[in-house]
């Protein structure tokens, strides 16, 4: 890390609809109970992440309720919980926001969800063209922000009708929990800078991030407002560029062709979101296109929805790669991995030293009398402590 660059606040990813070690088959996958989940959370706390991405959608367990469970068993994690204007009154969502972040001590962040499947959609009861749920959206949290900062409001749209709302009990954020967003469409961009706190995209290409970025800065500057930037990114992180390399071919080594086109032509014929398009359009569904910039790999989108790149190599790879999408902005990482629990190690054991970022330093090793630092190594009755001189 430069002498000038900040620490990146590097979040992690909790898989609430499954995980496991392949992509694209059943093979060694793991269900999203809830005892799993905990271990996921437990761990990125104590690595020293400072918080965690809880998705939505009909095949992901609930963000609010999810969060909650996992709050009672973390100390400083954070939880960026997924909110779908929509699928409840704003009053209502005020409630589950406001009693969260008591619950949890102050540790909630919102993240809006606006875009999806237009099936899945109807089916939560939002029957709304592309742009008018940016629309409603707006009115959604014109009556959510004055309930979380007032305790009341009353407000008649052409969408949403509040006659004298109430909030109890006010969270322990003032005067809100922190709003988060990501849409790449103008009607997201415009709805996006009038309200929210931090700005997320997903990891495209360095020089179509500093796009986005210029155009969100520039639709923020007219309203007069300013908002800081994220990045959503999956990462394959090893001890050198050719073990990266070798893992990511591994994560994809079970996908079959046909489980690609079928999960291509869903993404293209299911889903309005612009997004989602572009993430598309990186690879084309071909195996033979996947890095898309240098160490930018897009082979989890070939059959993912949503955030569909890695960046793969060795930590200093890695991390050269980050300052990049730093140095155009980005403050914050949102990163996952497959499986979530043993890449998050990987990624704070091998990647967080180089970013300059602290982890689990009580569980560091201890010096003996003549200053040796001990390595555990695990084995016999007494441990098989190998002594090493140094630091």
């Amino acid at each position: 890390m430069t002498a000038t660059a900040k620490p990146i606040d590097f979040l992690w990813f909790i898989p609430t609809s499954g995980d496991g070690t392949y992509l694209g088959t059943t093979d060694l996958n793991r269900g999203p109970e809830i005892g799993y989940l905990q271990q996921i959370a437990q761990a990125v706390d104590r690595l020293g992440y400072t918080g965690v991405l809880l998705p939505t959608g009909v095949s992901c367990e609930e963000s609010f309720v999810t969060a909650a469970a996992l709050s009672a068993h973390t100390q400083k994690l954070k939880f960026l919980v997924a909110i779908r204007p929509g699928t409840a009154s704003p009053a209502y969502y005020a409630r589950l926001a406001s009693t969260l972040d008591r619950v949890s001590n102050g540790r909630v962040l919102l993240n809006i969800v606006v875009g999806g499947s237009p099936a899945e959609l109807a089916g939560d009861g939002i029957h709304l063209e592309h742009d008018e749920r940016y629309a409603h959206a707006d009115e959604f949290f014109h009556v959510w922000e004055e309930l979380l900062e007032t305790g009341s409001s009353t407000f008649e749209g052409k969408y949403i009708k509040a006659t004298n709302a109430r909030l109890g009990l006010p969270p322990v954020q003032a005067p809100r929990p922190p709003l988060y967003f990501g849409g790449s469409s103008d009607a997201g961009i415009e709805f996006s800078v009038g309200r929210v706190d931090k700005y997320l995209t997903w990891g495209e290409p360095p020089a179509l991030v500093a796009e986005k970025i210029a155009k969100v800065r520039a639709a923020a500057a007219k309203r007069g407002r300013e908002v800081s930037f994220g990045i959503r990114l999956h990462f394959i992180v090893r001890e050198t560029d050719e073990e990266a390399w070798a893992a990511a071919d591994k994560l994809i080594s079970k996908l079959e062709d046909e489980t690609i086109r079928e999960a291509q032509e869903q993404f293209v014929n299911q889903s309005d979101s612009v997004g989602q398009k572009r993430m598309a359009a990186l690879h084309g569904g071909r195996r033979d296109k996947l890095e898309v910039s240098p160490n930018l790999w897009a082979g989890v989108g070939l059959v993912r929805a949503g955030a569909g790149t890695a960046l793969v190599g060795s930590p200093k790879t890695v991390a050269a790669r980050l300052r990049e999408y730093q140095e155009l902005g980005i403050e914050t990482v949102i990163g996952s991995g497959y499986p979530h629990l043993e890449e998050a190690y990987r990624v704070a054991e091998l990647l967080f030293p180089e970013l300059g970022l602290k982890r689990d330093e009580q569980r560091a090793g201890f010096r003996n009398e003549f200053g040796a630092k001990q390595i555990f190594a695990g084995g016999s009755h007494g441990g098989n402590l190998k002594v090493v001189s140094g630091s």
